[in-house]
């Protein structure tokens, strides 16, 4: 019992430290306005800044996706804490663009490092038989971290002083006791090896697994760009359209979306995996709607609403999409095949993002918004559709 205890509150506290990390790369969030009036560029400038994290997180997935494995979980995710500690700092330096770009680079190579390590650590650091509750820890230590971000410096930047430097030295602070509870943590990988023998993982898809891979990828790609619009362009309609100047307001609605999507992954154990990938497909058609409703209207309902269903959508579509790969995959290429998962979903974060931030130009915020959500509601449909199609088909060749 008291073994339990102990394995529960280390499980716990390293969970804590994955929240501090993810905190960190969508901390700017809320404050992407202030440096546009600050340095005056535009809502191009910001997707490309926003789609620079999603750059360091695929480098990182790319070439050291296993280090961990390797080098122990305590090493990686303290050179993780080293990276997003330098990405605050760059953001506290911050006098030019240039620094903007550092910070969120290095905040990505965190987040690279941590996205697998973390979750790897917290579960095993759980006590026998405990899997299942160590996996929601991980969960929403992963999604509640990313909705924390936004939140924490949404309030900063509303009720205290200097909005643009209190939330990163809060955020380093936080960094530093990370780190003190991290090195009070035991080690749990046991046959470790020299950086030097970690090799790069590209990513790989074997035949068998192609047919459950595409939709599934279609999906994770959908919901990421999703989240990519929120994080990234959504504060400028917000203040721009909506007249929403609160930073914690602005905050509060892109931290939404993180909450819901936690939420939805709860959700896949009771809808079942086959299911919550259609159906996520589903719910994320529905939050895409409500996205181009609060853009042809201008109601401030309809993005709150797009927020809570299109976090819901793609939290069950992702946690969904990344059960059925892995289960598809066999066991000596699995580790592969969701890494590729994982670029294409990280992918769906920078170049739609950017795409919008082109069109901005000749069609106007609204505009931009508007054609991308035309395209995903397309790519999602037809994921959607491919897979009620091959599920008909499934049950066919059964009953035949």
């Amino acid at each position: 019992m008291v073994g339990d205890r102990q394995g529960w509150l280390r499980c716990l506290l390293a969970g804590a430290v994955f929240v501090v990390c993810m905190t960190g790369t969508t901390l700017p969030t809320p404050l992407y306005p202030l440096y546009q009036e600050k340095f005056g560029f535009s809502e191009l400038t910001v997707t490309v800044v926003f789609a620079v994290y999603a750059l360091g997180v695929v480098g990182v997935l790319l070439l050291a996706g296993n280090v961990s494995d390797t080098v122990g979980r305590r090493p990686t995710l303290l050179w993780g804490l080293v990276f997003s500690a330098a990405s605050a700092l760059c953001f506290l330096a911050a006098d030019s663009l240039a620094w903007l770009y550092a910070g969120r680079l290095l905040s990505g190579l965190a987040a690279g490092l941590f996205t697998g390590a973390a979750t790897a650590y917290v579960m095993e650091l759980a006590p026998p038989g405990g899997t299942t509750r160590a996996t929601f820890v991980a969960t929403a230590a992963n999604m509640g971290g990313l909705g924390c971000g936004p939140l924490l410096a949404g309030l900063l930047a509303e009720y205290a002083p200097e909005p643009l430097l209190l939330p990163f030295a809060v955020h380093l602070g936080l960094v530093v006791l990370s780190a003190v509870v991290l090195l009070r943590l035991p080690e749990t990988v046991r046959e470790r090896g020299p950086l030097t023998s970690v090799r790069p993982r590209l990513p790989a898809l074997p035949a068998a697994v192609r047919g459950v891979f595409v939709p599934a990828a279609i999906a994770a790609f959908v919901g990421f760009a999703l989240f990519g619009v929120f994080t990234s362009v959504s504060p400028a309609f917000l203040a721009r359209f909506l007249h929403v100047d609160n930073h914690a307001a602005t905050g509060a609605i892109v931290a939404l979306t993180f909450f819901a999507s936690t939420g939805g992954q709860l959700a896949v154990d009771r809808v079942g995996v086959a299911r919550s990938l259609v159906l996520g497909c589903a719910v994320l058609f529905a939050g895409l709607a409500l996205l181009a409703a609060a853009l042809s209207t201008d109601i401030l309902a309809f993005i709150v609403l797009a927020s809570a269903v299109g976090g819901v959508g793609q939290g069950l579509a992702f946690r969904a999409a990344l059960a059925s790969v892995a289960s598809a995959a066999p066991e000596d290429r699995r580790a592969a095949v969701i890494s590729a998962l994982f670029v294409v979903a990280y992918t769906g974060i920078s170049i739609p993002v950017i795409g919008v931030g082109l069109l901005t130009s000749p069609l106007g915020l609204e505009g931009a918004g508007l054609v991308f959500t035309a395209s995903m509601l397309l790519l999602v449909a037809a994921a959607a559709g491919y897979l009620l199609h091959t599920g008909r088909e499934r049950r066919e060749h059964r009953n035949g």
